[in-house]
């Protein structure tokens, strides 16, 4: 399918932007994940992208040798491309299976190979066909709006935000700004596409 057909009606002229949105939808990352099934990469690089929040560039920037160890609970340590410091996450389960799954059928896993590698050039994905890719994927998966490279790394934000009921929640929105070095909680907010529940609230009590 052409991206012409994919795009989206209501995409902004050239020059002007918008924000891209997370997946808000469970069921549609479940809907993504199956129709990514039968491509180990491009599963792969969906599922780490939506448990790491590294950036698309910093993902496919991931070598071999860098991943091939790695189990569950262990550390990945990514240089990042906006202030050139490094940022550690440690990996779920879920991460690190598809890892796995991604190396048995990678068709050159040495240690200084791409690890999300083209099957067009054979070297590593660059972020322009990434984008592409994620449009593609919540199109095939029913979603509507605005989808882009900061969409997977903004539906772990999301998720974090809306469903972790581990982590005391008063301290979610801190660590979330910490994770993505945000200056405000207010930030992370606008970053996430979600209203504060106090401003959410005043939508709701006055009816005009």
């Amino acid at each position: 399918m052409s991206l012409k057909r994919l795009r989206n009606p209501n995409h902004p002229k050239a020059g002007s932007s918008t924000k891209v949105e997370p997946i808000r939808d469970l069921a549609r990352i479940a809907a993504i994940k199956d129709n990514l099934a039968a491509s180990p990469r491009d599963l792969c690089l969906f599922t780490l992208g939506i448990n790491t929040a590294y950036r698309a560039n910093e993902l496919l920037s991931i070598r071999v040798g860098q991943v091939a160890h790695l189990r569950c609970g262990d550390p990945l340590d990514l240089k990042q491309s906006k202030n050139g410091r490094y940022r550690m996450t440690t990996l779920n389960g879920t991460a690190a299976a598809v890892i796995q799954l991604w190396l048995s059928h990678h068709p050159n896993p040495v240690p200084d190979a791409p690890f999300f590698v083209s099957q067009r050039t054979r070297k590593a994905l660059t972020v322009s066909p990434f984008i592409n890719m994620v449009k593609r994927w919540c199109h095939e998966a029913g979603l509507k709006g605005s989808f882009g490279s900061h969409t997977l790394r903004k539906t772990w934000g999301y998720h974090q935000l809306r469903g972790n009921t581990k982590t005391p929640p008063h301290l979610v929105l801190p660590l979330l700004m910490e994770a993505y070095g945000h200056a405000s909680q207010q930030q992370t907010l606008e970053y996430l596409c979600i209203q504060s529940d106090e401003v959410a609230s005043l939508f709701m009590q006055v009816e005009l």
